[in-house]
């Protein structure tokens, strides 16, 4: 997949991601980011499940993507919220 497709596989998928976890976006780089991070925890995740990872782009990318930028967002609530400020 070209740089191109990650970057609109990552908007799509950090973008659901932030509606699922927080109900809202974080902008579109955060979103960019975040997607493809998680495309990357979740072809980790589903690889070590024994399932098929990120193909390219279509449906089961998208969603490998998205269950691995939600969990990617968990965590990042989890340590973020714990701050005193």
């Amino acid at each position: 997949m070209s740089i191109i497709g990650w970057i609109v596989l990552g908007l799509i998928a950090g973008w659901i991601a932030s509606q699922i976890v927080d109900n809202g976006g974080k902008g579109p780089l955060l979103d960019m980011i975040l997607g493809i991070v998680g495309a990357l925890v979740g072809g980790w995740i589903f690889s070590a499940l024994g399932a098929v990872p990120v193909t390219g782009f279509n449906l089961w990318s998208l969603f490998v993507a998205v269950v691995g930028a939600v969990v990617v967002l968990v965590i990042y609530h989890a340590i973020a919220g714990r701050r005193v400020m």
